[in-house]
């Protein structure tokens, strides 16, 4: 289904829907279930670097209320939540998206599956989806977490949460994930969740492990495209010029990355250059490689699969990506990541791995809110294109040459509009 036309369901129909779900939700009542949570389904559906940024949630939500955890989301981001291993295989509950039919399946499954699975706690990550919001207020569960509008304008999505957490918009959503836990840890009921503070060490993420066998299997793939590939010699620089049709605001132009890729192949001999990229991104990886034409920068889209990722994560040396999945994915794998961002801000959706976030920092930005649902009326992304190639190569120049502090990072950039 496209983009726009789930905005609008969930705009036009949505709507409705949850003020009357909300009038059956008050005729139910309290719901029975257990008076400790104990099984805890989380909800996220759209978004695939949010399964990275949910897990210190997921994984408190485990050490602190001992509860066995679901997760529901989309069919099509699933093997996203399966780089990490916080959620069991068993667990993982999908709905597929391609169309409204399939949508409306898929959802009546759930409602009848949430049942009988005795799911007592239902946490909803989305921020103010109608479509999430109503699958957790009709589940059935004792709890239902998620966030509340309060006095917001616009984000009307019905009453049916018990623990109503305060977004904040000012702290990372991590943290903001942890906050909807602490609300189910509350001794006593609060207006709003959750009155508590969240650390930096609570949001860290883990390591995962790789086997040799694994990476061994990356390399044979990258030799497939560069014959000459020495893991003993050459050092990988990836680079991901894609990111989601959910905000394609957030995209440095392909140009940028070519001249950066030439850049960084003619300053040292022994990198190699990969672009990465799903098997769709495949065609136009293709035609930026052909563009310079240079033997040590090779399309690598769409020649693994997800999984893979975190094994040719562990055999590079430094990714440059927008702001988009694998900027995540890289924070539970020791490469160092550089973020490129514009309409979306790093304080509240920066990688929490090895990473530094380069930033225009202009007083349009983050364009993207809560409140507009992420779709900006930016037509043109100058955040984006004063962001050039030779200050990321400074960043990918600190990397190669063992300069890099190693560690979380922001950097503004300063320049003037053109």
């Amino acid at each position: 289904m496209k983009l726009r036309t789930m905005r609008a369901v969930d705009y036009w129909i949505g709507i409705p829907l949850c003020f009357l779900c909300t009038q059956v939700v008050r005729l139910l009542g309290r719901r029975k279930g257990p008076e400790k949570p104990s099984r805890v389904l989380f909800i996220e559906l759209s978004e695939m670097g949010s399964t990275v940024i949910a897990n210190p949630a997921l994984q408190k939500a485990k050490d602190a209320l001992g509860a066995e955890i679901f997760f529901l989301i989309f069919e099509r981001n699933a093997d996203s939540l399966r780089l990490l291993d916080t959620v069991p295989e068993a667990n993982i509950i999908t709905i597929r998206e391609n169309n409204l039919t399939m949508l409306a399946l898929d959802s009546l499954r759930f409602l009848s599956w949430v049942r009988k699975a005795k799911i007592d706690t239902v946490v909803d990550l989305e921020l103010f989806s109608r479509y999430s919001g109503l699958l957790t207020g009709l589940s059935g569960a004792r709890r239902r977490v998620g966030f509340h509008r309060f006095h917001g304008e616009g984000l009307y999505r019905g009453e049916m949460l018990t623990h109503r957490v305060n977004y904040n918009g000012h702290i990372h959503m991590a943290k903001n994930f942890v906050c909807m836990v602490n609300a189910l840890l509350a001794p006593q009921p609060e207006v709003p969740y959750s009155k508590t503070h969240v650390s930096d060490e609570e949001i860290r993420v883990p390591m995962q492990p790789v086997t040799e066998e694994a990476k061994d299997n990356v390399r044979s793939l990258v030799r497939r495209i560069f014959p000459d590939y020495r893991p003993d010699y050459h050092r990988i620089v990836l680079i991901n010029p894609n990111s989601s049709e959910l905000l394609p605001q957030r995209r440095w132009d392909r140009d940028n990355f070519s001249a950066l890729a030439r850049m960084v192949v003619e300053e040292w001999d022994d990198a190699l250059v990969l672009i990465t990229g799903s098997p769709g991104e495949r065609e136009e990886a293709i035609l930026m490689q052909d563009k310079i034409g240079h033997p040590r920068f090779r399309s690598f889209a769409g020649m693994h699969k997800l999984m893979a990722i975190t094994a040719l994560y562990n055999i590079a040396t430094v990714l440059v990506t927008n702001d988009s999945g694998p900027a995540h994915f890289s924070a539970i794998t020791p490469i160092r990541s550089i973020v490129l961002f514009g309409p979306e801000t790093p304080r509240l959706y920066g990688s929490l791995g090895n990473t530094e976030s380069i930033t225009a920092d202009l007083s349009c930005s983050p364009c993207v809110t809560a409140a507009n649902q992420k779709n900006s009326a930016c037509n043109d992304p100058v955040c984006m294109r004063m962001i050039t190639p030779e200050r990321v190569l400074a960043s990918v120049r600190a990397v190669m040459n063992g300069e890099d502090t190693q560690a979380r990072d922001m950097v503004q950039i300063e320049g003037t509009r053109f």
